[in-house]
């Protein structure tokens, strides 16, 4: 049974003021995740409090959610960098992981501004082990993403094939019916909407393939384009959210040195989980 994260943290006994301290300064996790919006709703058993944790801003500062000899899981906030990138200053989420376990080594990228569940290697072996992996799709990775449009509840799978350029600079698809050129690589995403809102839908995307930009393109190419992407949403949609409206939200996978099952999840982060709340779908009007 579900509640709202503030009702709960007030059965723990916080009243109001120290419950929205504690939510402000990252006392509270959901997932182990960092949340400051106590107005969603939980699942009691996915919430911890403690007034030892960290103080941090959700929503502003990476969390390390796990770490082994092998490898580490993060959650990047939207608007950090996955890895250095030239010419630019800002910290990146290789570095902060960096300064807390010491070497680290890349496996997959998050975009700038899609926040959620990042992984890193902590030894060679382990980045060859996990490229493997990812290369050879055996690890599941969902995303959620607010797009333009109703977009229908059944699962579709998109195949294309993409490009890195597909005439303006940009990656894309081959156009149906086209001769694919050799350089194009296969790209495969199912999509479903969870839930209707006002002129966009929550949708979930399970990737089988990783191309960069793969959802975004797949999404936009489908008529439903993320809000908040400056590179593939039209003007209006790119305006509707002040960010890529993208998140990672799941991984699972066999931990490539020890077989063991890993999951992850990273909830609805804080300003898509508030704007969901704030526009559901209107109901239709009744005639007179």
């Amino acid at each position: 049974m579900s509640v709202r994260l503030i009702d709960h943290l007030r059965s723990l006994g916080l009243d109001g003021r120290t419950a929205r301290d504690a939510l402000a300064s990252g006392k509270v996790r959901v997932d182990g995740v960092p949340v400051a919006d106590g107005g969603r709703e939980v699942e009691v058993a996915q919430v911890s409090y403690s007034p030892s944790h960290p103080r941090l801003v959700p929503g502003r500062d990476p969390v390390l959610l796990h770490q082994d000899p092998a490898l580490a899981v993060l959650y990047k906030p939207s608007g950090w960098l996955a890895v250095p990138a030239p010419h630019r200053s800002e910290t990146n989420m290789l570095a902060f992981a960096g300064k807390l376990l010491g070497g680290i080594l890349p496996v997959h990228r998050l975009d700038e501004g899609t926040s959620g569940l990042m992984m890193v290697a902590r030894s060679l072996r382990a980045q060859e082990a996990l490229k493997e992996m990812f290369e050879e799709h055996r690890l599941e990775r969902r995303y959620l993403a607010i797009a333009r449009g109703q977009v229908s509840p059944d699962l579709r799978t998109v195949r294309s094939h993409m490009l890195r350029d597909r005439g303006d600079r940009l990656r894309g698809s081959v156009p149906r019916g086209e001769e694919v050129p050799a350089d194009a690589k296969e790209a495969i995403t199912e999509l479903r909407g969870l839930e209707q809102l006002q002129g966009a839908s929550l949708v979930e995307a399970r990737l089988q393939t990783g191309r960069t930009h793969q959802v975004r393109i797949h999404l936009a190419e489908s008529g439903h384009p993320i809000l908040g992407d400056p590179l593939y949403a039209d003007a209006h949609s790119a305006r509707h959210f002040p960010r890529l409206a993208l998140h990672a939200a799941y991984l699972s996978f066999r931990h490539p040195l020890t077989g063991q099952e890993l999951t992850f999840q990273a909830p609805l982060a804080d300003d898509m989980e508030g704007w969901r709340r704030d526009h559901p779908q209107r109901a239709p009007r009744r005639s007179r």
